[in-house]
């Protein structure tokens, strides 16, 4: 008798599994505004987007990686929903004079990681945004250092300095990026 049931409850799951492998996936996509993306816990392992940015305005240098879908997006083309950018902000080393420190190659030094911004996009994201601060279905998250705690900037300060990109995709150093690839 055991051998029967477990027989008739192993046929039924097969059926069950197969059935379920035979229906189309429904896509299940949620809007997302800012504010909600979190740190992905593999971003290093992304390629770069660009390295070693030199922000001397900011006292700045800068790290960020692409994900893959991102990183398929071609020179002229916008990225594909699915894509995801995460900014490592450094603060920039000073001297004790407050003079920005150099390293043998010219460039400033990495200090502290500040914050790790989140930049993603996804259909209809962001359309929670004002009308007139929307970059397409690009939204934006801030951290502080830790990856886990959100940073007090105000979402409206990232939209409108990426506003004028609009033909680049609302990325900045678009063309840079599809350049350093290029070679």
């Amino acid at each position: 008798m055991k051998r029967i049931t477990s027989g008739i409850i192993t046929a039924a799951l097969v059926t069950a599994l197969v059935g379920c492998a035979q229906r189309p996936p429904t896509p299940q996509v949620e809007k997302v505004a800012d504010g909600e993306l979190s740190v992905p816990a593999n971003y290093k392992s992304w390629p770069k987007f660009l390295s070693d940015i030199q922000r001397t305005d900011s006292k700045q240098v800068r790290e960020i990686y692409i994900n893959p879908i991102g990183h398929s997006a071609k020179m002229g083309e916008d990225f594909p929903n699915g894509t995801i950018t995460v900014m490592e902000i450094y603060k920039a080393r000073e001297a004790a004079d407050g003079a920005l420190l150099k390293g043998p190659d010219g460039k400033l030094v990495k200090g502290e990681l500040l914050k790790i911004g989140v930049m993603g996009k996804g259909p209809g994201w962001g359309e929670s945004a004002p009308p007139e601060l929307r970059n397409g279905d690009w939204v934006y998250a801030m951290y502080m250092g830790d990856g886990k705690t959100k940073a007090p900037d105000d979402y409206a300060t990232c939209r409108a300095c990426h506003l004028p990109l609009t033909d680049k995709d609302y990325i900045f150093r678009y063309d840079e990026y599809f350049q350093k690839r290029a070679k």
